[in-house]
Parts: structure tokens; C-alpha cells; sequence
């Protein structure tokens, strides 16, 4: 016997839609790259966006078919997400701090036919333009009078005219909620980026997930303003969880510096925010620098990569921000645990409850996990044990596009695929995961492993070390042992025996770093990550002091 209940594809036209009709003068706020700041609401996004679909099927965009991005945070770029997914197509956010060639090659891998960029991006559209001949025109996303001129784009469009060609009377298209609606490619730090494909039933049931009150607890009485970029697992899937809840939402666009992210925090009233460790060093540096305070500013998620433990601290205890930490990936659509307390650990003594809130977390309904040794048996969930961790969920990808690297599931005794994350990690006996590391980044020191992540949150929380990292490094004995490399923070001095002595009585003597380099800056990555493939090269044929 089935039930009786209705039939309502989870769509994320449904999202926009939901905003526009019940939280339709909650503002939708940009920063755009012209400089000024451009402000409208959930109902005139959701007509706007209605218009593009219908000039895009008018362009005969067909269902399945990628149209691509090249933008930052802003109204357009999210009318982009809805039109676009919403008529059924499938909308490809392409990260801008690719090299160009990576670019090209990732568009002509995605088959998109479509492009529309930010005027930022036009160099690099017209150095790839030649190399994508698939692509059937490139829309500046610009007000007309603002259009540029390219001898090098043939097929250059104008996005408002495009806009305008369209009808308000569009009506959204019942799809099959398997179909797809987003794409985006991991980072690509080895070998060729490899592309994730949403469903519109998965970015629905993330942005369910990520709204859960232990998850990113977003609501209608919430101003969130993302800095993770629209470009980077779509901001964490904030341009859907906002219009879920009908949050107001403040986007960016290019300024990400400290200043200006603070300036944007005051005068909307910010309550809430998510972004990579790296920003937040630059706006911490900014509010201490400038001795000020935040005025509505009291939750942010943080991930990406590991947050230091020293930065969750001066959150809370300098300026009263609570710090979600969590963890994800693009294979994840991105959340898969985030870290908030349970009422029995409410009664815990302060410090403990920090260290627990140290970790990446519990998961969010709809994902399971789990860590496995190298042959695949499941290890204790006793917060020391570390293991390859293993998910499996909703909103976790089966496979790349167009099959690139084969099945990557692991499966298990019952037939169920598990998807193999590349972290190491533990989890306790309340199910709080930690990544210890990449698990390409542990370091194997006599056949018994070291986290580079502890190393590196101790070095964090010096008070001259601006950034730090952890590699691993040739060693005749112990095949690797650990190097610390270090950016101080300017002015500070600090030398190798200081940090070496901060870290006595802190850790296992055997995992205390042989030896410290000092650097003006560390290598990141597109996602702002810290890139130690390139550390690794830099430090290749570096020899410990005595080998």
C-alpha cells in the first residue's frame, strides 16, 4: 500500500519561488564590482530570473544543456543559479583563480555552451575564447551602458539585453528531481580537475540539511553574508539555505579584503557568515588593527580546511563570535559534519567544551560516515583510533562526470557504496569527527602516523606566527619526519628554538617537528587552501639538521 500524499518534485525553482511568495520584501543586497551597492528583493530576483530562463529557452537552451559562470558573489550570479537551473539546464560555476588553460580545458570537459562572466573576468575570457569553440556566446554580466568592447569576442552578449528579451510569464517546468542542475569541479591540485554533478533532489535536501538548527541553524531572522565564493561548492549552499528560510542575504562581489567585509558586516547588519580560514585571518588582522568591534556579527561557519583553534578562540573570546567549524567537499554538495554542542555537553567544564568544538563535527541528517584501515575494516569510534573516513548520503556523489576515474566507491559487506573522502580522521564514542589529515599529507614516521593538522593548529597559537604548515620530509631512518614552515606576523620575531620549545609538553615527543623554515608567505590554491604539493617541491631536496 502506498500513501496519499501529493506529488512535489523537489526542485530549486521551488526555493526561489517559496522566497518570492512568502518572504517577498526580504532584501537580496550585492556589492557589485562597479563598486556601488545594489539592493532588491526576493520577489523581484525571482521575476528577473523567470526572464532569463525564458530568453535562455528563447536562445533554445535545451534541458540538460551546461551554461557556465565566471562571477563573484551577486544578484546576477544567483538569478544565474535559478534561471538556469530552474528551466532545467544546468548551471557550471567555474572558479576564477584557475590558471586559464585549466579553464579552457574544464568549459570544453563540461560541453558548456554559454558563458556569462563579470567584467573582472574578461582578460581571461578573452585568452580562452579561441580555445572553446563549443562556447556559443559570452555574456558580460554588466548594465548596458557598461558593455565592453572585445575584437577577440565575436559572439560577446550584453546580459541585461539578454534579460530583457525574456517574459515575467514564464512559468517554472516540472522536472524529474533526479535531473541534473549543478556542476561543479574539484579544485584539481593533481592531475585534471574532476566535475560533480547535482541533482535538483539533492541541492534541495542539502539546503533542508544545512538550515537544521545543529547544522548552520539559518532562519528568517537571519542577515547572512557568504564570502566562501558562489564559485567554490556554490558558497556552501547558502544561495539555496537563504531563500529556504528567507534569510536576507549579503553578497560581496570582489572586495574580500578585511576593510571592506567589515565596512558591508556593519552597515547591512550581518548576523551571520561562512568562509576559508584565510579570510578570516585578513579581517581579524583588520578589527584588531583598527580597534573595532562587531555590532550584530555572532555566528560564523568556518571551513574549508582546518580552522586553528587560536582563531575559534579570538572569535569568541575578543569579539563574541560563536565559530561553527565543519567540513566538506565538492564531492558533498559540500556539508557533511558540522560541530555544536548536545545538551549533555552543556555541563562540561568550559575547556572541555572547547576541545570538542575544536572538531569538524557530528553529521548532518542525510550523511553517514565512517573510518576504515587500508583493507576496509571499520576501526573504534574512540576519538584516538585514526582511519581513512568513508560517507555515503543524498547529496553525496556516486561518480564523476562522464565517468572520469572509474567507480570511486568502496563497498561494503551489505552492497552499499561508500564514497572515499582522501581524509584521515577519528571519531569519538558521540560520533564528532576530527580530520587529523589529507591522507596524502600524513606524515608516516616509523611506520606510526602524524597529524600535520595538530602540528599546525599549535603552531597557530603562537603570538608571533601569522600562518604555519606541517609537510613531511625524507628521513634515512625514519623514512619522514615532520618540517615547520612559518610565516611571522609582521614585526614579530620568533626563532626555530622558541617555536620548537612551545610545543614541549603539548605533544608526543617523537611528533615534535625536527627542524622550522621561515617563509614571507605560503602557497594557496584556488579554494584558498594551503597548497603542500608545492610546498613539497619547494622543500624536495631539503635535508634535516644531522641526516
Amino acid at each position: 500500500m502506498q500513501g496519499l500524499m501529493m506529488e512535489m518534485p523537489l526542485l530549486v525553482s521551488s526555493l526561489l519561488h517559496h522566497a518570492a511568495r512568502h518572504h517577498g520584501d526580504t532584501e537580496i543586497v550585492s556589492r557589485r564590482i562597479e563598486g556601488d551597492i545594489h539592493r532588491y528583493t526576493y520577489a523581484e530576483c525571482e521575476r528577473r530570473s523567470r526572464r532569463l530562463a525564458d530568453a535562455f529557452t528563447r536562445q533554445g537552451v535545451g534541458i540538460g544543456e551546461r551554461i557556465a559562470t565566471l562571477a563573484w558573489n551577486g544578484y546576477r550570479h544567483m538569478e544565474m543559479y535559478y534561471a538556469v537551473g530552474g528551466m532545467g539546464a544546468v548551471i557550471h560555476t567555474i572558479n576564477p583563480r584557475l590558471h586559464p588553460e585549466q579553464i579552457a580545458w574544464i568549459v570544453n570537459h563540461a560541453g558548456d555552451t554559454h558563458l556569462a562572466f563579470d567584467l573582472t573576468f574578461l582578460p581571461i575570457i578573452e585568452a580562452i575564447a579561441e580555445h572553446c569553440p563549443n562556447v556559443r556566446s559570452w555574456i558580460a554580466m554588466v548594465d548596458e551602458d557598461r558593455q565592453p568592447a572585445s575584437a577577440k569576442l565575436a559572439n560577446l552578449v550584453n546580459y541585461e539585453r539578454l534579460l530583457a528579451g525574456g517574459s515575467e510569464a514564464y512559468r517554472w517546468p516540472e522536472l524529474d528531481e533526479r535531473s541534473a542542475v549543478g556542476l561543479c569541479y574539484t579544485s584539481g591540485t593533481t592531475g585534471n580537475p574532476k566535475g560533480a554533478m547535482y541533482t535538483h533532489r539533492s541541492t534541495v535536501l542539502h539546503a533542508y540539511g544545512a538550515a537544521l538548527p545543529d547544522a548552520m541553524g539559518a532562519s528568517a531572522r537571519d542577515c547572512i553574508l557568504p564570502v566562501v565564493p558562489m564559485f567554490h561548492v556554490n558558497a556552501w549552499g547558502l544561495p539555496y539555505t537563504c531563500p529556504l528560510v528567507g534569510a536576507k542575504i549579503v553578497l560581496p562581489g570582489a572586495q574580500l579584503d578585511g576593510k571592506s567585509l567589515y565596512e558591508l558586516f556593519e552597515s547591512e547588519g550581518v548576523t551571520y557568515s561562512a568562509g576559508v580560514p584565510t579570510v578570516w585571518l585578513g579581517l581579524l588582522q583588520y578589527v584588531k588593527q583598527a580597534g573595532v568591534r562587531f555590532s550584530t556579527f555572532k555566528r560564523t561557519v568556518i571551513g574549508g580546511s582546518a580552522c586553528p583553534p587560536a582563531m575559534i578562540r579570538t572569535f569568541e573570546d575578543d569579539y563574541g563570535v560563536d565559530v561553527i567549524h565543519a567540513w566538506g567537499m565538492t564531492e558533498m554538495s559540500p556539508l557533511g559534519t558540522l560541530c555544536r554542542l548536545q545538551n549533555k555537553h552543556l555541563a562540561q567544564p568550559r575547556e572541555a567544551r572547547r576541545k570538542l568544538l575544536e572538531k569538524q563535527g557530528h553529521v548532518v541528517f542525510g550523511v553517514d560516515m565512517k573510518i576504515v584501515d587500508d583493507q576496509g575494516s571499520d576501526l573504534a569510534w574512540d576519538g584516538k583510533t585514526f582511519g581513512n573516513l568513508l560517507v555515503r548520503g543524498p547529496w553525496v556523489m556516486r561518480e564523476y562526470f562522464r565517468g572520469e576515474g572509474g567507480d570511486p566507491l568502496k563497498y561494503d559487506a551489505d552492497g552499499r557504496g561508500w564514497f572515499p573522502t582522501g581524509d584521515v580522521a577519528t571519531i569519538d564514542a558521540d560520533g564528532y569527527m576530527q580530520i587529523t589529515d589529507r591522507s596524502k599529507d600524513v606524515i608516516k614516521s616509523g611506520g606510526e602516523w602524524i597529524s600535520s593538522i595538530d602540528l599546525e593548529n599549535l603552531a597557530m597559537a603562537h603570538p608571533a606566527v601569522a600562518n604555519a604548515a606541517v609537510i613531511g620530509v625524507a628521513h634515512p631512518k625514519w623514512d619522514e619526519r615532520p618540517l615547520l614552515v612559518v610565516v611571522k606576523k609582521p614585526g614579530a620575531e620568533v626563532t626555530r628554538e622558541e617555536l620548537l620549545a612551545f610545543y614541549e609538553g603539548k605533544i608526543a615527543k617523537w611528533w615534535m617537528p625536527d627542524d622550522v623554515q621561515f617563509v614571507d608567505s605560503l602557497p594557496v590554491g584556488a579554494t584558498g587552501k594551503i597548497l603542500k604539493t608545492r610546498l613539497r617541491e619547494q622543500f624536495h631536496d631539503y635535508r634535516l639538521p644531522g641526516v
